[in-house]
């Protein structure tokens, strides 16, 4: 009988149908290799197989099977079709963010398909010596060794501490560990005090016995209570516990309770490079188990890392990103998401425009597992999710240790300028603590929520304003290099001499960023060691270790920087923090403006006094009196959830409703409005009131394209698949017409 195979491509495409050759054994979740079109070869997956002939009349042969076995299981099989129907896109679209680029190779010919497969690779693998296995003889080396050769020796001792039985790969996780590089480890095989071997990457797991962290009684009460929730059949909870109050302490604990039941976890982090002190601490106690999965990994990495775990039978550590949430762990049994307010678990571009915390909730139910949701800020969903009952719930109220909340402090600038009380961008009160704090051997943390010298430049003779000529928006003054940027298309030139327009001025900056923040505070205080942190100085992994290295070693006494510094840091010196800009964290025309302002306050806020002398916030804004401002000077969450609740009930916005936000685009502004029109009228048909729209975007250019957006909102009562079935419906109508096939769409659904 003749087997017919629907298989999903990289593609925005639906699944197509190929035959299975004779004597061919495919199963769903298979990777294969196809013939698409006249001459391109792609990597395809496996859907279903069936016995039911298209309807067409050639119907090409899969080319061959790819890989030992299946690379998705059937819960992964369902997270994909539960992404692709929810948030609106085909599994082609899901395939291509799920599986790492060398998984997927294509070509023009079969050959160059062949040529770019994935091919796995040998490593060295590094552990003691027979001899050294002898007590004495091990003292022995030491001894000899540790003043002439102190790398030798503490690389030596970190080998002992593994264990007897456990190997340790010579890759990026084990030479952080045995603080050791290749030529320490050279050394000592050439001296036979250790044996390296070589053989396909792999992880050899050590045993159970984890060097766990003590519990207070606050945090013991708070993991016992999780441990209840989830024995009681709750699949998922909230930890939400002040900054500083230990989640992370509760988190391995958990860990290595499903660790040595045999059990897989996943913890979530927002952004990999941000989270490296955690990291760093999962490795200390955990050691080889610990997996990272991120961007900053190679190609080849993120490869032979998914293949692995795919072979696995359990036990694995992943630490990783949002896209963490497709890796094959067969045997997934709890998942964390910190900080799971963050906005970076949402994708933006390309589609699918997945939340990866709503996605573990999913995959986590489909596994069996739990997920734990971890927050000093949770979002307004998840909060009240906890409060309702349907999420499992457990709070920290203290800080870790002897460790005190800090002082907030709010400084009116307004009042500071009438008293002449500001200098350049800051008030007296934080010049002051500045240099108190500094006086004492202190560090500092200012955070300005706008990266570069100033938002733009402008001539104060005409008004002229520097424009980017593919976007409908200002470009960035950076001093360094003395540039204009487009942050949208990535627009360059060069600041001119003289305005354009008038040909008579100079042409100033308008505002300031970090640059200009960076630049001023050296000024203000020369002996002071300042550092900036954010992406135009984040040029690489490197850069952005060495500038959190100096500053956790105090060679840097002052750091300035965007929202970056306000994540996953905790530095023991750090006694003082401004926030020099809090309107315009506030003054965003979002319905989630108030809530993300104090969750960034409240987050940058809990970098200070992380140990037991305390510290302190300032926070600068010419609205004092503003209810965000007075809540977070309070500490109190609650109350700004629940007026923000009140305010969203009335308003009829999440989680009162769910929205799918639609924008489309066009190069000529003409053909756009026409398919605009119709889209509206048809959709309004259908959704009467529920529908907001059209409307012009605050930058209503990018890259040539001209932008139009609709806002769906639909009554958390009503069917939401429903919704996207007729939402689809409409779609297709309008934009399978032929005048606005050209007219590109996108749809985000539940937009942050």
């Amino acid at each position: 009988m003749q087997l017919y195979a629907d298989i999903v491509l990289p593609l925005a495409q639906p699944v197509y149908t190929f035959a299975v050759p004779g004597g061919t054994d495919v199963a769903a979740g298979q990777a294969v290799a196809v013939q698409f079109g006249a001459r391109k070869f792609y990597t395809g997956i496996v859907w279903r197989v069936h016995d039911r002939r298209p309807d067409f009349k050639t119907v090409k042969p899969i080319q061959r099977v790819l890989y030992d076995a299946p690379l998705l299981s059937a819960q992964q099989m369902s997270l994909w079709e539960w992404i692709a129907s929810y948030y609106m896109c085909s599994l082609g679209e899901v395939m291509r963010v799920a599986l790492p680029a060398l998984m997927k190779p294509s070509g023009d010919t079969e050959e160059e398909f062949s040529g770019d497969e994935f091919r796995p690779r040998a490593e060295c693998y590094v552990s003691l010596a027979a001899e050294l296995r002898d007590e004495g003889r091990f003292h022995e080396v030491c001894e000899k060794i540790e003043r002439r050769a102190p790398k030798q020796y503490e690389a030596l001792l970190e080998l002992a501490a593994a264990g007897d039985e456990t190997r340790i790969a010579t890759g990026e996780v084990a030479r952080r560990l045995l603080r050791a590089d290749y030529a320490v480890l050279h050394a000592l095989e050439r001296k036979k005090y250790i044996v390296c071997t070589q053989r396909e990457r792999s992880v050899e797991r050590g045993g159970s016995a984890f060097r766990l962290p003590e519990l207070t009684a606050h945090q013991l009460t708070a993991l016992n209570a999780l441990r209840e929730q989830f024995a009681a059949g709750k699949t998922t909870a909230l930890l939400q516990g002040v900054t500083g109050s230990g989640k992370t302490e509760i988190y391995i604990h958990l860990i290595a309770e499903v660790l040595s039941r045999g059990g897989d976890v996943l913890l979530l982090v927002p952004e990999i490079a941000l989270t490296a002190q955690l990291i760093e601490r999962m490795e200390r106690i955990f050691g080889s188990r610990v997996t990272p999965y991120h961007s900053k990994l190679t190609n080849r990495r993120r490869t032979e890392t998914y293949l692995r775990l795919n072979r696995s039978d359990g036990g694995e550590f992943v630490v990783g990103v949002r896209s963490s949430v497709f890796l094959p762990l067969k045997h997934l049994q709890l998942i964390v998401v910190d900080e799971e307010h963050d906005a970076s678990y949402k994708q933006t571009e390309p589609a699918p425009r997945y939340n990866a915390r709503d996605c573990a909730v999913v995959m986590a139910r489909l596994t069996g597992g739990r997920t734990l949701l971890g927050s000093a800020t949770p979002s307004l969903e998840t909060w009240l999710n906890a409060a309702s009952g349907k999420y499992g719930r457990a709070e920290l109220t203290e800080r870790y240790g002897d460790a005190r909340p800090p002082e907030i402090l709010v400084s009116d600038t307004l009042r500071a300028a009438r008293r002449g009380e500001r200098k350049a961008h800051f008030n007296k009160l934080l010049l002051d603590r500045i240099g108190e704090t500094l006086d004492r051997g202190g560090q500092v943390m200012l955070f300005q929520n706008r990266r570069g010298f100033s938002p733009y430049v402008a001539c104060s003779e005409c008004g002229w304003t520097a424009r980017c000529p593919h976007c409908n928006v200002t470009l960035t003054y950076h001093k360094g290099g003395r540039k204009l940027v487009c942050h949208y298309c990535g627009h360059t030139e060069d600041v001119p001499a003289k305005c354009p327009s008038c040909k008579v001025t100079d042409v100033l900056p308008m505002g300031f960023g970090t640059e200009k923040v960076e630049e001023e505070i050296s000024r203000i205080f020369p002996e002071a060691r300042v550092a900036r942190l954010d992406r135009d100085s984040v040029t690489s992994e490197k850069a952005f270790s060495a500038i959190i290295a100096d500053f956790e070693a105090r060679r840097t006494d002052i750091l300035v920087g965007t929202q970056m510094i306000t994540k996953g840091f905790d530095f023991a010196g750090v006694s003082l923090v401004g926030i020099l800009n809090a309107d315009n964290l506030l003054n965003n025309p979002d319905f989630r403006a108030a809530e993300r302002a104090f969750q960034l306050m409240m987050q940058v806020a809990g970098r200070a006094g992380r140990r037991d002398d305390g510290g302190e916030v300032v926070i600068q804004t010419s609205e004092p009196g503003h209810p965000v401002i007075r809540q977070v000077a309070a500490g109190d969450f609650e109350g700004m959830a629940r007026a923000q609740l009140a305010e969203r009930k009335a308003f009829f916005y999440p989680p009162y409703a769910r929205l799918t936000s639609l924008t489309l685009r066009h190069r000529d502004p003409s053909v756009l409005r026409n398919g605009v029109m119709d889209l509206a009228a048809r959709l309004r048909t259908r959704f009467g009131r529920r529908l907001l729209g059209p409307m012009t975007p605050p930058v209503d250019r990018i890259r040539e394209e001209y932008i139009t957006e609709f806002l769906l909102k639909i009554e958390s009562g009503a069917s939401a698949s429903r919704a996207r079935e007729v939402l689809r419906e409409v779609l297709r109508q309008t934009l399978g017409a032929k005048e606005f096939q050209t007219v590109t769409l996108s749809c985000d659904v539940d937009p942050q």
